[in-house]
């Protein structure tokens, strides 16, 4: 008898950057499991049919991203205690009969920012963006023992809202620039190749730009921060960890972190 094939997705809108599928079946492969993952498109009203097939075992498990990480959590029975807190899904199990929503992106970040050995305790970080990932990254931030983050939005009453999760935030309007540390850009700009149109020229040299987006690796933001002398890096190592966290969850195995995975993703 042939053991039934486990299925897992990444769902999100626009979907067809991630590099997800690349990396889970690779460690499929490594680990022997007898599973396959891939990408999947979806619209907000196809969520709950989605994970009904989750429920219903038609589908294993999946891993959400943007701008679903907060949309699929009323479908869920159970979130993990980081899920709570940050009200932010991106990885969904099936455990005794129940769907388990958790956040594994807290330690995606948080495993990239020890690996570049940077020292974020008493600094000040400017976080562009409010969704997807933001709360994920503050609930690490706090933990890493920042001393001031500062939000940015396009729409400035989303970072408002983030108030409500986190008490010790400050917002500031979009196009403003406070003095910071570390500026993360966690909004989709830079995707497909636009600019983020702030002007950096008073803020110095050396400090950390770090960019969520991992594909393309080096986004106009990240271009513009290494020709006026700072130090950059782009969401590749961040991408891995959670990757690495969400496999453990699924299939109990730690899957290795090789030279060969980094080749395989930048090959794309």
């Amino acid at each position: 008898m042939t053991t039934k094939i486990k299925k897992y997705f990444v769902i999100g809108n626009p979907i067809d950057h991630s590099l997800s599928p690349k990396l889970q079946n690779y460690w499929l492969k490594e680990n022997n499991i007898n599973a396959l993952y891939d990408k999947i498109k979806l619209n907000e009203d196809d969520l709950e049919n989605f994970i009904k097939d989750i429920k219903q075992q038609k589908i294993t498990g999946c891993n959400v991203t943007v701008p679903f990480k907060q949309a699929v959590i009323p479908f869920i029975d159970k979130l993990s205690p980081e899920a709570l807190q940050t009200h932010s899904v991106n990885t969904i199990i099936f455990n005794d009969g129940s769907l388990v929503g958790h956040n594994t992106d807290i330690a995606g970040f948080t495993k990239a920012i020890q690996r570049l050995d940077y020292n974020l305790r008493g600094k000040k970080v400017l976080i562009l963006g409010a969704g997807g990932v933001v709360p994920s990254i503050i609930f690490a931030l706090n933990k890493m023992g920042v001393h001031q983050i500062i939000v940015s939005n396009r729409t400035r009453q989303k970072a408002e809202n983030l108030k409500n999760l986190f008490k010790n935030l400050k917002t500031i309007e979009w196009g403003n620039i406070e003095y910071f540390d570390m500026i993360i850009n966690a909004t989709s700009l830079g995707l497909n190749n636009e600019n983020i149109n702030l002007d950096f020229s008073n803020i110095g040299k050396d400090k950390l730009f770090y960019d969520v987006i991992y594909n393309p690796a080096e986004t106009n933001f990240l271009k513009n921060a290494k020709k006026n002398g700072n130090l950059i890096e782009n969401g590749k190592l961040m991408f891995v960890y959670q990757a690495l966290e969400a496999f453990k969850l699924w299939h109990e195995v730690e899957p290795k972190i090789s030279n060969e995975i980094f080749k395989l993703l930048e090959n794309d």
